[in-house]
């Protein structure tokens, strides 16, 4: 029952996060995988943080305050990263699920290797553990992975020094709630006064960033997409375009090009309808025809290959928020 104490809380936030997001914009099988990577890292940065420590020779309370927050929210912050470069994570909602997600998983092993480690378990301490320390984990990281995610998405110099950054704000969490400028007690307390009403207004600004996108996305692919269907190619900026290739691309290749860019609008407006339906309360699941298109999208991406893929990159957005919207149809047609 006690040890209970250490392992729900944590739990129970990363679940009240998934019921939060309307759009269900992350799978619970990769929630899932998440958690367990998290429990991995744990083990990893546990193998590290003692062996460093001895390399070192500091005190164990230094070690804590200032080595380990470093180590550990490094290494979950790259598990982020690797998210969003596979195009997993599209906003800053899924970023926040993916980021507890991790950091709940941590919190899991380093619980249950402090209740085997430590010989007395008491009531004061196991809840200091499971509302303080396993949420302030998946707290840091859920902050870690929307502030890298936000600046990300401004571009420019932001989006170079940005993950770098969202790492050094994660370690200043984790060092500032080590060091225990208060009592135990009462940081725990500001973690659960403060991290719920920033989830909620993460997921509110979020939902109101994904609305924007989906709104104006919807209305760009389906103009360009009325072009194609209505055979106006030739009297628009993509006709003109297509007929600048023929001197670089045959006849065929130009072809599976158009064809690509079709499919590639149908099914990013199909996406968009799937996240919309969601949000609304509606179950969304593909057609078969769906995934006869994403199959198609496949053949004709290896047919055009990377040149052609380049040779289109003015027509296909591909911005992360559009390479996401490919990846949730793919996870839709595996299910």
């Amino acid at each position: 029952m006690i040890l209970a104490i250490g392992l729900l809380p944590v739990l129970v936030f990363l679940a009240a996060l998934i019921y939060l997001d309307s759009y269900k914009l992350v799978r619970p099988k990769w929630v899932g995988v998440a958690i367990v990577l998290g429990c991995m890292l744990a083990v990893i940065c546990w193998i590290v943080n003692v062996r460093l420590k001895q390399a070192l020779s500091i005190d164990l309370t230094v070690y804590s305050r200032y080595v380990a927050p470093v180590i550990e929210e490094t290494a979950k912050g790259l598990a982020i990263v690797a998210f969003v470069r596979s195009n997993r994570i599209g906003f800053l909602v899924d970023a926040a699920i993916y980021g507890f997600a991790i950091g709940a998983g941590f919190a899991l092993v380093e619980t249950v290797a402090y209740w085997n480690v430590l010989s007395t378990h008491t009531w004061s301490l196991w809840v200091v553990r499971g509302f303080g320390t396993a949420v302030m984990h998946g707290g840091a990281t859920a902050i870690c992975a929307i502030v890298g995610k936000a600046l990300e998405e401004r571009g420019g110099g932001a989006a170079v020094y940005g993950w770098p950054f969202a790492f050094l704000v994660a370690a200043i969490i984790h060092s500032f709630f080590n060091h225990f400028f208060v009592s135990p007690v009462l940081s725990t307390a500001l973690i659960l006064l403060l991290l719920p009403p920033m989830a909620f207004w993460i997921f509110q600004r979020s939902e109101r960033a994904l609305e924007t996108w989906l709104n104006v996305g919807f209305d760009a692919d389906t103009e360009v997409l009325e072009v194609i269907l209505n055979g106006k190619v030739s009297e628009s900026p993509v006709g003109t375009y297509l007929r600048s290739l023929r001197e670089h691309f045959s006849g065929e290749v130009v072809v599976d090009m158009l064809n690509y860019l079709r499919l590639h609008l149908e099914l990013s407006l199909r996406a968009k309808g799937l996240l919309m339906m969601r949000e609304a309360g509606f179950a969304a699941t593909l057609a078969a025809a769906d995934r006869a298109k994403l199959d198609e999208l496949d053949f004709l991406e290896k047919s055009i290959g990377a040149t052609g893929k380049l040779a289109m990159a003015p027509f296909l957005r591909k911005s992360k928020r559009d390479l996401w919207q490919i990846y949730m149809m793919r996870g839709e047609a595996a299910k």
